[in-house]
């Protein structure tokens, strides 16, 4: 089982950056593949970025694409969202996902998820 920890979220004028961060454990943190994703109410997740741990790979939403930046720190089993130039269409719930090579399947975990409010 893997568990992830969100933290950083908050309120932030627009135009303004803040950074998320992710703690995993429970797994092999170097095999997983990680991302994040952001939730608005009556919503599905949205993919914002994701991390590929066999290549090194980072994929991004064309949403987010200069703006928003992922990095990863496998000696601290962590990731970190970095958000500049933020607008309120920002603002959403962010969730860390992780997915788990499993007896040739993903199995695929979530985080809590942490606010992000983009407001004047």
């Amino acid at each position: 089982q893997v568990q992830l920890v969100e933290s950083g979220g908050g309120l932030v004028q627009p135009g303004g950056s803040l950074r998320l961060s992710c703690s995993a454990s429970g797994s092999i943190f170097s095999i997983l593949d990680m991302g994040w994703y952001r939730q608005t109410p009556g919503n599905p997740p949205r993919f914002l970025v994701a991390t590929i741990s066999s290549s090194g790979v980072t994929n991004y939403a064309d949403s987010v694409k200069g703006r928003f930046a992922i990095s990863r720190d496998n000696a601290n089993n962590a990731i970190y969202l970095q958000m500049n130039s933020l607008k309120p269409d920002d603002t959403a719930i962010y969730y860390c996902n992780a997915d788990e090579p499993s007896h040739g399947s993903w199995q695929g975990y979530w985080g809590q998820g942490t606010q992000v409010t983009v407001s004047s």
